[in-house]
């Protein structure tokens, strides 16, 4: 896919308007011993300069999702910023650069270690300093804890505490919320909708339209093996598959291999050559059943997290996207 992104890159920018945006996320920042969750910062700071010299429009993330929400126009190739957990590196290297370039962006922050002072996370007169300067502060539980494979019990437990913690700091619990690990099930986000939180992120790749569940949006994760300038010009350009129906439903298997499957909608544009992958399995079995794609795995997937990508060339020269991501416990 990235060798025929070449023939997408060099054309031009419409100006039309777009009922898309993708949201990009970070976690650290130069922080070299953490390659799978960093991003070095010659890489970052290309992806400023792209952003900042390409045809793009970077917004604030709770501005992107009221838009879509509400059905409002966004100008093409709109972009958000996000950053999960509130490591130091965030202050120290991420918002200098993002503040010079006029870059909103929001911290999703796990709250106990910072109470507990960690060296290497952002202490509270840090995050309320990103806070007062306009950045959006964002919830990620207290501890960090994988929701998915926790009791109902124990993630309410879990969000009472930092949202104990989010109005002694910062006045008021965030409006948004990301799921840590990125991975969720139907249970965990009714508790994260009755703890307060109005709109929830995942770490499933994909643009971020209509179709996508408020409760788990996607985002195009960035580390320093996926930060190469190939990759991000090829997620920054992308454009969403419409659809409806996706099942299943649950972002918690409880059925393995999934019978994973999506209905495109009068609004999917033509795409040339749709093809889908899966984690550990390679490109896998499409079946198109009129308006209705039904994709058949290869095999089961182990426990942990299971990745579905499905991504065709759209008529317009560039890549439309659509990917889930699944938390399949052990059996």
């Amino acid at each position: 896919m990235l060798a025929a992104a070449a023939i997408w890159l060099s054309l031009p920018a419409p100006a039309n308007a777009a009922d898309s945006a993708v949201i990009l996320m970070y976690h650290r920042f130069g922080e070299n011993a953490f390659p799978s969750t960093n991003i070095r910062l010659e890489q970052f700071e290309a992806h400023i300069a792209e952003l900042s010299s390409g045809p793009y429009t970077v917004m604030s993330v709770p501005d992107i999702v009221a838009a879509i929400r509400e059905g409002r126009e966004l100008p093409d190739r709109t972009v958000g910023i996000t950053i999960d957990d509130g490591y130091k590196s965030i202050y120290t290297e991420a918002w200098p650069r993002l503040r010079r370039a006029g870059f909103p962006f929001t911290v999703f922050v796990s709250t106990d270690p910072v109470d507990r002072k960690f060296p290497d996370f952002m202490n509270w007169e840090q995050v309320r300093e990103l806070h007062e300067a306009g950045v959006t502060i964002g919830g990620h539980t207290d501890t960090h804890l994988h929701m998915a494979a926790n009791s109902v019990e124990r993630n309410r437990s879990d969000l009472a505490q930092s949202n104990v913690r989010y109005v002694s700091e910062l006045g008021a619990v965030p409006a948004l919320f990301a799921y840590p690990f990125g991975e969720a099930s139907t249970q965990v986000q009714q508790v994260v909708r009755d703890a307060g939180y109005t709109s929830a992120f995942g770490q499933h790749s994909g643009p971020f339209d209509a179709s996508a569940d408020g409760y788990y949006m996607p985002r195009f994760a960035l580390n320093e093996a996926f930060g190469d300038m190939d990759r991000f010009r090829l997620v920054t350009n992308a454009l969403p598959i419409p659809y409806s129906d996706m099942t299943p439903a649950n972002p918690t298997l409880t059925q393995n291999p999934p019978i994973f499957g999506f209905t495109r909608t009068a609004e999917t544009p033509q795409i040339n050559g749709l093809a889908c992958y899966a984690a550990d399995q390679g490109q896998v079995r499409v079946e198109t059943i009129g308006p209705r794609i039904e994709v058949r795995m290869n095999g089961v997937f182990p426990s942990g997290r299971a990745r579905i990508n499905c991504t065709g060339l759209g008529r317009d020269g560039r890549w439309h996207w659509l990917g889930m991501l699944y938390y399949v416990p052990r059996s």
